[in-house]
């Protein structure tokens, strides 16, 4: 299988010592100074869009630049080097109409780095080196509205950069990379998208390559654009089987420093770091030198912070070799251990302990549990509705329930709706969203909309365990806890051994075949009343 063949040498590396990834593609490629002609070539000289500034499309016009810019990397001290392919998804293409280049570009980019790779390999066997597919945030956002006047639209949907990460990543895939790092990334939920996409990509292909994320903190309050804390995007991501998460671009390594130590501290994966070249000056570059770049990171290295170290924007080969000497002095960071509690997100995290009290679920927004909530949906007030969310946090809701089962309504669309404006509302997104349905098509829409790690509330074995597993699996994938209810095919258990059984039987399937932490599992073992208007229940 392609690339997969280096990832347990990959992993062996990783516990001897710090690996050294590149620095910035665009930076070397600026200082080449290339013409509009130079970025057509032959085979785009009558191409009807400009593309200058296109630098994924050099790897088809200039392939001898852009493996000329992975050597030169390689030589000064790289193990891992990034495919050129930052913005190489149909997303971003479609700025140049170039949609239909995009499997080819991603093909091209990973033969290119892997030619080069597999070169310094075979002079230096001590030190082998690894092709990463680079995989970029696009142009657009999921959590986020660019009409500041309608904060409940999106440029762009879960499915439509779940298909053109999929595209990107069949390419990465195929072109022979050995690693696949979604980079750079500024919000969560395109970030979920690309690890979905990443998965169904590996499994089309029947490989499995190690996988990397980057994301972007976009300023000294630690939060990335869509608003997440840095806690809360490594809890929405942890789900997946990461070798690694760390922080790349915006910030220079100064900067940086309280967010990668928050990093270091959780995360159960390997952690990378690769800076900008410290911030930029007032015509937009910078100025930090090598040394200077070196100097900072070597804090990073010294405090234990790190497996992974590189470059991002500014920085050169001459950067990388400093960077190179410093890790060698230095050992790498041993990963913390998986956590044994409940950890969940909105844009903040919500850590359940056992010294936690009890978790307040706000139930207003369920169209089921509230009859005020329910007229204002069926009137289309969304407005009045969100102020419903908002005063169950302010009123000390530590997760909310979101629930729009009504025969007259379209749930789904619903369901997206709201979850959309209340993203937009940060004092209301800050805490973990519960996905309230009995239809599994409204759960999933809901989940498509969630940057954070929610609750879905419910699954049960009901329908069998061919579609609990199916259904768990997905949940899963897109990152998320799951409530389960004491129900089986035979119906709802009604006695302590019944309940005791189906929960049981719930748990292995999770944890022992769906591959859930036991954390992430909530039973709802169906507390009977006297008042549902069943007569056995009077008992």
């Amino acid at each position: 299988m392609p690339g997969n063949r280096n990832a347990s040498k990959l992993q062996d590396l990783l516990q001897q010592r710090i690996l050294v990834l590149d620095g910035a593609m665009g930076t070397m490629i600026q200082q080449h100074k290339l013409s509009e002609s130079d970025y057509r070539g032959d085979r785009f000289s009558d191409f009807h869009r400009d593309l200058q500034g296109n630098n994924d499309l050099l790897v088809l016009t200039q392939p001898d630049l852009i493996e000329d810019i992975h050597r030169k990397y390689l030589a000064a001290g790289s193990d891992l080097v990034e495919t050129n392919t930052f913005n190489a998804n149909a997303v971003s293409m479609a700025d140049y109409d170039m949609v239909d280049l995009v499997y080819e570009l991603n093909v091209a980019a990973a033969r290119i780095a892997r030619r080069a790779t597999d070169d310094f390999t075979r002079q230096t066997p001590d030190q082998p080196r690894f092709a990463v597919g680079s995989i970029g945030p696009t142009n657009a956002t999921a959590s986020l509205s660019p009409d500041v006047n309608d904060p409940g639209y999106r440029a762009v949907s879960f499915d439509d950069l779940v298909r053109a990460y999929t595209e990107q990543a069949s390419g990465l895939i195929d072109g022979g990379c050995d690693i696949l790092m979604l980079e750079t990334f500024i919000d969560t939920l395109n970030c979920k998208a690309g690890l979905v996409a990443v998965s169904a990509a590996q499994a089309k292909a029947g490989t499995s390559l190690p996988v990397m994320v980057s994301g972007s903190i976009v300023d000294a309050s630690g939060r990335t654009l869509s608003g997440q804390t840095t806690e809360a995007f490594w809890t929405s991501i942890s789900h997946a089987n990461l070798l690694s998460v760390g922080l790349n671009c915006s910030l220079g390594a100064e900067q940086m420093r309280p967010f990668i130590e928050i990093l270091s501290d959780q995360a159960w994966c390997y952690t990378s770091a690769h800076p900008n070249a410290g911030l930029p000056n007032e015509m937009g570059e910078y100025d930090q030198t090598p040394q200077a770049m070196a100097d900072w990171l070597d804090d990073f290295l010294s405090a234990g912070f790190l497996n992974i170290v590189g470059g991002c924007c500014g920085s050169t080969p001459d950067h990388i070799a400093a960077i190179a000497a410093v890790a060698r002095q230095h050992s790498p960071r041993t990963p913390s251990a998986t956590p044994t509690t409940t950890i969940l997100s909105g844009l903040e995290q919500l850590r359940i302990t056992s010294d936690s009290n009890f978790v307040n679920v706000g139930e207003r927004t369920n169209v089921a549990g509230s009859a005020k909530f329910r007229k204002l949906i069926a009137a289309e007030d969304y407005d009045a509705a969100v102020e419903v969310a908002r005063q169950q946090v302010e009123n000390g809701a530590q997760i909310i329930d979101i629930n729009f089962d009504e025969g007259l309504l379209d749930s789904e669309a619903a369901m997206v709706r709201f979850l959309n404006l209340i993203a937009a509302e940060p004092d209301i997104a800050r805490v973990p969203v519960m996905i309230d349905s009995s239809r599994w098509t409204v759960l999933e829409a809901g989940l498509k909309c969630l940057q954070g790690k929610g609750v879905v509330n419910s699954i049960s074995l009901k329908g069998g365990e061919d579609e609990f597993r199916s259904q768990a699996r997905l949940i899963r994938q897109y990152g998320a806890a799951v409530v389960v209810m004491a129900f089986d095919e035979q119906g709802q258990a009604d006695s302590a051994d019944r309940k005791f059984e189906i929960c049981q039987r719930s748990y292995r399937i999770l944890v022992d075949e769906v591959g859930f932490s036991p954390h992430d599992i909530i039973f709802d073992p169906n507390i009977l009343t006297v008042g549902t208007g069943i007569e056995e229940h009077n008992d």
